[in-house]
């Protein structure tokens, strides 16, 4: 720091437990801007003086939040249209005279949609919430064209309102209102749903607004704005029934990079800095280890170690080749004889980058053909701690002898394509590791037991 840094903070009451700090000063780092952001603690009554000092002292912005979101609105200068539709700012830039309020949640929530492969243009949507952030959730999928958009909150007045106030700026009538107590009212379809309560977060875990898998059997998608459990019940309910389901980390970590960009005009944040921070804010909410991710030769013993490994050490196991099947709802010969091998790598890079999105602490076993792709074994490292099984080729033919099971080894000589495989993909296993461990003349235990002296030392 020197006498050109630019100077940001966060006032809130209270401040201690914010990551903004953190997470501000990393995209500073990454970005190389002459920049510092601090915590700001503001005591009830004060928010006018607060204001009026961040200016004094040439602060570039703040963030806002609660309980400021609102009571700040009075003392800026100017109120960006989203901010000002949605009744709360938690973003202000410095501009002549005082300070412009935006609201990034919004922007934010979509940012993440977007990442997520989650669209929202033309899509019926159900939205659980008609607080603060609910509105928020509202103008995403408003301003993005969904088509109709049920609000559910246990007080319908609530509901109706939001309803109104959401149709009078967008014109038609797409906003429909409905007590929470009323939800089997929606008609049958394929919704995507935004969970925008606080019901579900730590440490009431189990909390959740609706308990009915009817419901949860109408969601193709559900987005929960709750970051903290990385999967709430809700979350739960929506997987059970067959859907997809996303954590809120994403949008909280997208509102700050719209933050910050907004004080750096003409800076980007790009997205490996945001995959970056994201490991980060996981490690510090979560408390708990890295995904540990086992990639290899077909054969090399990925699936067998894989749930080995999750029993010792009590994390949950999942197979990417397993969750491609369910999603696509065939196997994944058939996905090779109908669709090809194209769309079934496309499945892969999307799997895993949902992956790495959504889970923490898993252990998971992927496709063997999955690294060769560059941009899967940038995912890979992202999502966890990567751990190459090695194999010789003589040992992967033996434990493959009879196994017609394998697209990859269709070919009228199965052991010669296996050796020719193997050999084309040692350099990209290499690559995408972490860490690397001989199998050959090793029984599983034995496997496992190095594994974790590996991860007690990394």
């Amino acid at each position: 720091m020197d006498g050109k840094t630019k100077v940001c903070g966060i006032m809130a009451n209270p401040v201690e437990h914010s990551y903004s700090p953190m997470m501000q000063n990393f995209f500073g780092e990454r970005t190389g801007v002459n920049f510092a952001y601090v915590p700001l603690k503001v005591e009830p009554g004060m928010v006018e003086e607060a204001v009026k000092g961040a200016y004094a002292m040439n602060l570039a912005g703040m963030n806002v939040t609660v309980p400021y979101k609102q009571q700040v609105i009075p003392y800026l200068k100017e109120v960006d249209e989203g901010a000002a539709a949605i009744g709360a700012v938690n973003t202000l830039v410095r501009i002549p005279g005082g300070y412009r309020g935006y609201n990034t949640d919004a922007p934010g929530l979509y940012r993440a949609m977007e990442e997520a492969g989650i669209p929202v243009e033309g899509e019926d949507c159900i939205l659980l919430g008609a607080g603060g952030a609910a509105k928020a959730a509202a103008w995403t999928l408003g301003s993005h064209g969904a088509r109709a958009v049920y609000i559910l909150n246990r007080s319908g007045e609530r509901a109706e309102a939001l309803a109104a106030e959401m149709n009078s700026r967008f014109g038609g009538e797409r906003f429909r209102a409905l007590a929470l107590a009323d939800y089997r009212q929606i008609p049958d379809g394929s919704y995507l749903c935004v969970q925008s309560t606080s019901v579900g977060m730590a440490p009431d875990t189990e909390g959740i607004l609706i308990d009915d898998e009817a419901f949860y059997r109408k969601i193709h998608t559900g987005f929960d704005l709750v970051y903290t459990p990385f999967t709430t019940a809700f979350m739960r309910a929506v997987e059970r029934a067959g859907g997809r389901a996303v954590n809120g980390l994403s949008m909280l970590i997208y509102q700050g990079v719209i933050a910050y960009e907004l004080w750096n005009p003409g800076v980007k944040v790009d997205r490996e800095t945001v995959d970056a921070v994201r490991r980060r804010m996981r490690a510090s909410l979560r408390g708990r280890r890295d995904n540990l991710i086992f990639i290899g030769f077909m054969g090399a013993g990925k699936t067998t170690v894989g749930q080995a490994f999750a029993g010792r050490t009590g994390r949950r196991f999942l197979d990417t080749d397993e969750r491609i099947e369910e999603r696509a709802g065939k196997s994944i010969p058939r996905i090779f004889e109908e669709d090809g091998e194209e769309a079934f790598r496309q499945m892969e890079t999307e799997t895993v980058r949902a992956m790495g999105n959504e889970l923490w602490g898993a252990v998971i076993s992927v496709g063997g053909g999955l690294p060769m792709r560059e941009e899967n074994r940038r995912l890979l490292k992202e999502a966890g701690t990567v751990i190459y099984l090695r194999t010789r080729p003589e040992t992967v033919c033996e434990r493959l002898k009879g196994d017609d099971s394998r697209p990859m080894l269709k070919s009228p000589d199965p052991e010669k394509r296996a050796r020719e495989l193997l050999a084309a993909r040692e350099r990209f296993y290499l690559e995408a590791a972490h860490v690397c461990v001989d199998t050959d003349g090793k029984t599983v235990e034995e496997i496992v037991e190095e594994i974790l002296q590996k991860e007690e030392t990394e």
